[in-house]
This record gives structure tokens, C-alpha cells and sequence, in this order.
């Protein structure tokens, strides 16, 4: 039986204790209005899986969408005008 290894050592070592640091913390932040517009589009895109989309079904997905376009927008905007930029 051969036995499969890593042929190099890890490049960062990364513990299963390691916090985020600050400025990953002020990453998530930064673009917390991002991603809390992504996840409300998800759960309007999860909530029509089962079904037939009704019209209201497709207004609240239009909504969430144009409100992902809207953060992304300000996100963008905000990066251009100062802010920190975010990896």
C-alpha cells in the first residue's frame, strides 16, 4: 500500500484556535451591508425551490436582487471615496 504525503511543510500554519484578527474583523464590517443583502436574496431564491413562483415570490426576489446591486453599489462607491480597501 503507498502511502500519500505531503511532500512541503505547510506554507501558514493555521491552528483550529486561531481568531480573526482586527482587520479581518473590520473586513467583515465593512461590508456587513453586502452581505446581509446577499443572504436575504438567498432566502428568497431558497423559498420558491419547492414551488411555482407566485408574482409576489417574484417581486421579493426582485427586490433582494436590486438590494445586492444597491450594497454592492455602495460598497464600491465608498472604497473610491477613502475607505479602507477590503481584500
Amino acid at each position: 500500500m503507498m502511502h500519500i504525503a505531503a511532500l512541503q511543510t505547510a506554507v501558514t500554519a493555521i491552528g483550529p484556535d486561531r481568531e480573526p484578527t482586527a482587520a479581518e474583523l473590520d473586513a467583515i464590517e465593512y461590508e456587513m451591508p453586502l452581505i446581509r443583502a446577499e443572504i436575504e436574496l438567498l432566502d428568497a431564491q431558497i423559498s420558491t425551490l419547492d414551488r411555482t413562483p407566485s408574482e409576489l415570490d417574484r417581486r421579493r426576489v426582485r427586490r433582494a436582487r436590486r438590494r445586492v446591486l444597491a450594497a454592492r453599489r455602495a460598497l464600491v462607491n465608498r472604497r473610491t471615496a477613502g475607505g479602507p480597501v477590503v481584500a
